[in-house]
């Protein structure tokens, strides 16, 4: 019996309260449908904890708990090496917020000053972050990723007088391209500068400091702390967007607050707790709101926060190191780990790949008709899965995936495999971070973004130019949100807020659907529709989503030209299985070399075409042509934001010339 009919056959759970109908459209405005709530608020949102109003509370009332707890850890690279873990406890942190914050406040920060913090996770970013908190001072992180053009923006958009940073961003500082530069005040390095760098900065009018000189300035002349109110702006987070200038969101210490109570209440509920003991991996930005929740959570409860050592390639040797027991990242991270255990399976001899797969089916079974996952089947973790397991660290409890939305069969393989929780969130910076989340060992919200968070309400908003409609079967409409969690607005830019902000609701611009049960699932995105020349409304993103399964494709931008009746795309080829249809096809070179060949593009169209027939695409979305790049479509060209979401400006200013020629290849009938 397959898994489905299984799911079906069970009594269904639901996990969210309808509060209010919907509404249909009138006097030019859409219809909304039904107003939802996560079950733990159905009459009202919980009280809050009033010991826990801020940002800095949350910090300073587990530090009393948790002194000798171990809180920040990082690698220590010698003579080219990466060392063990080293540690700092909360009492040593805590001792260094309050010099770094009385340093600050020594050089002339006030409350309501704006602090800049530059550069990759590490423990020194999340000391200068708490040193804002505890001086109602309010932090602006820059994307370690952003450019020149970018940091030279926020750092005059934000009126930022001083920043810290992580000692290879000087040159971006510094560059005479960042003229906002010289209006900073003061800039500290994580560790410490050349002289050079130094009398640059001197130059330039700003007082510049090693880590340890402003520790020592703080510790010579402490100053006392100035506490922030809920109604303070604690951070102003940019979010890099997909066009135009980045977007200063304003959130503030009550907001924060809000979502860790939230985060608290939701857990309560199941039996696996958080404990002291749990230890999260960072690699995903702190400049990124995830990644700062989750470390804002794991400070509240008193547990460790590892950063990865700066090499994304090298992470699994950071999860061997560290043995995390919670990991977060966005689907492509989790994607590369499933292509990893796939392709180790495919080096098994046949025998035991069909035991593999025999305990798969097994375990995903039970899975499947309600046993918690480590009790699903104990046999099959011993004699299959503890390998995968112990790749992952051997301590691994749970997975969460965000950003974008992770595929079915990935999510599945994973739960079943990795012998931890797996689950996916839903979120954005407005929102405070997740403002939907899956539940683990809750099978039935696999391809879903589960239940509405404690402190939201959320309501689906229709676009007909879509056929989107929160009234039809199944329910669809733009993703509305309602609550305690919001933001309070972009930073000077009243037009965009209420353009976003209205009656009350933040329009994310994410199409969902809710299903039956009450959960929420993405399936496409407002702004990424196009009109071809006949009239027929493409949803691009969706295509995307849909042709990425195909498995030459390691990754795709799907074109189409509102003066053009076809789509076309730029494919990125999988690079090991370019390399096994080249063998096959008798065929030798570089992935580079493989990319100029006609055979391997008419290879990929077929695929892709067959790809769009197995999801009954219609004719209009099938892809006509397609340009074979061999170099991902990443930040390095500036095609992507710093969250990986393609900037679609970009690479049409990219492609433009090649999009031409392909156009006029197939207007003539040459492809």
């Amino acid at each position: 019996m397959c898994v489905l009919k299984v799911l079906q056959q069970r009594k269904m759970n639901v996990f969210t309260a309808q509060v209010e109908e919907g509404r249909e459209g009138h006097d030019g405005k859409p219809a909304v449908g039904p107003i939802y709530r996560n079950l733990l608020s159905k009459d009202e949102f919980p009280p809050p904890d009033c010991n826990l109003n801020t940002s800095w509370d949350l910090f300073s009332v587990s530090v009393e708990k948790h002194q000798g707890n171990r809180m920040l850890g990082w690698r220590q690279i010698i003579d080219g090496k990466v060392g063990p873990y080293s540690w700092k406890t909360y009492k040593e942190v805590y001792e260094e917020v309050l010099q770094i914050g009385s340093a600050l406040r020594s050089s002339g920060a006030e409350p309501g000053c704006r602090i800049g913090i530059y550069g990759s996770n590490c423990p020194q970013w999340v000391v200068a972050m708490e040193a804002c908190n505890a001086h109602s001072l309010v932090c602006v992180p820059l994307y370690d990723t952003l450019g020149p053009g970018a940091v030279n923006f926020i750092i005059d958009h934000a009126e930022v007088d001083f920043v810290f940073f992580q000692d290879k961003k000087v040159k971006e500082l510094l560059n005479p391209d960042c003229r906002s530069a010289q209006r900073l005040k003061s800039m500290v390095c994580f560790t410490s500068l050349s002289e050079k760098d130094n009398d640059k900065a001197e130059q330039m009018g700003i007082k510049s400091y090693s880590w340890e000189e402003f520790l020592h300035m703080g510790k010579e002349d402490p100053v006392a702390i100035v506490a922030p109110q809920p109604f303070n702006i604690c951070t102003i987070m940019y979010t890099s967007g997909t066009s135009g200038d980045p977007k200063g969101v304003m959130l503030t210490h009550e907001t924060v607050a809000y979502l860790i109570r939230g985060m608290d209440l939701t857990l309560a509920q199941f039996e696996d707790k958080m404990t002291v003991d749990d230890v999260y991996l960072s690699f995903l930005p702190l400049a990124h709101i995830l990644d700062r929740m989750i470390e804002e959570y794991f400070f509240h409860n008193g547990a460790s926060v590892g950063y990865y050592h700066g090499d994304l390639n090298a992470l699994r040797d950071d999860i061997v190191e560290l043995k995390p027991t919670f990991l977060a990242g966005v689907p492509r991270v989790f994607e590369r780990i499933h292509e990893s255990i796939i392709k180790a399976l495919e080096e098994l001899r046949p025998l035991r790949r069909r035991i593999f797969d025999a305990l798969y089916r097994y375990k995903l079974y039970w899975m499947s008709m309600g046993y918690k996952q480590k009790n699903a089947s104990p046999l099959a973790d011993l004699l299959a899965f503890r390998k995968v397991k112990a790749k992952l660290g051997g301590r691994l409890r749970l997975i969460v995936s965000g950003g974008a939305p992770l595929s079915s069969e990935v999510e599945e393989f994973l739960r079943v495999t990795s012998c931890s929780f797996v689950v996916q969130g839903y979120g954005l910076t407005e929102t405070c971070g997740p403002a939907a989340l899956c539940y683990p060992d809750e099978m039935s919200m696999i391809g879903t973004v589960g239940a509405v968070a404690v402190y939201n309400e959320l309501r689906l908003e229709e676009v007909p130019e879509m056929g989107y409609n929160p009234l039809g079967n199944p329910p669809t409409g733009e993703i509305c949100m309602r609550g305690k969690t919001l933001f309070s607005g972009y930073l000077k830019n009243p037009e965009l807020t209420r353009e976003a902000m209205k009656d009350g609701w933040f329009h994310t611009g994410d199409i969902g659907e809710i299903l039956p049960n009450g959960t929420i699932k993405i399936i496409d995105r407002k702004k990424n529709l196009i009109k071809l020349s006949q009239g027929e409304y493409i949803a691009i993103e969706h295509l995307e989503n849909i042709y990425n399964i195909t498995p030459i494709v390691e990754d795709i931008w799907v074109y189409g030209d509102s003066f053009k009746s076809m789509l076309v795309a730029v494919v990125v080829p999988h690079e090991e299985n370019t390399k096994k249809w080249a063998y096959i096809n008798g065929q030798k070179g570089s992935l580079s070399e493989l990319c100029s060949l006609d055979l391997l593009r008419k290879y990929i169209l077929q695929e892709l075409k067959s790809t769009a027939e197995r999801n009954k695409l219609r004719g209009f979305e099938y892809i006509k042509g397609v340009i074979l790049d061999p170099h991902p479509i990443d930040m390095e060209r500036d095609l992507v934001t710093a969250t990986l979401k393609k900037k679609r400006n970009k690479l049409h200013q990219y492609y433009q010339v090649e999009i031409d020629e392909l156009y006029g290849k197939l207007t003539a009938g040459r492809v």
